[in-house]
């Protein structure tokens, strides 16, 4: 019996830590790519320049209508990242 009762093996910590470390890098290139690629880069510009023209439309401001544009594009940022992730994980 050893003296670190309740503590995972040192070989399996470094098993997943190899692992772990391994994987990393790899979807940290994805994340940046579904980011910041120019594909979404495109998506993102043509979705903010609609938005804003239809604000203005309404009878916005430049101001109120920049604003809710900052708004929106970064919640669209958001979704489309989680709507991403999870479907290449299903990939």
């Amino acid at each position: 019996m050893n003296n670190h009762e309740g503590m995972p093996d040192p070989e399996k910590i470094k098993e997943i830590l190899d692992v772990v470390s391994e994987k990393i890098p790899g979807l940290l290139k994805q994340l940046s790519e579904l980011l910041y690629g120019p594909k979404s880069a495109k998506q993102y510009a043509e979705a903010a320049a609609i938005f804003y023209k239809e604000l203005k439309s309404a009878g916005m401001t430049d101001e109120q209508a920049f604003e809710l544009t900052q708004q929106y594009m970064s919640t669209l940022n958001l979704g489309n990242l989680m709507g991403r992730a999870m479907k290449h994980d299903h990939e």
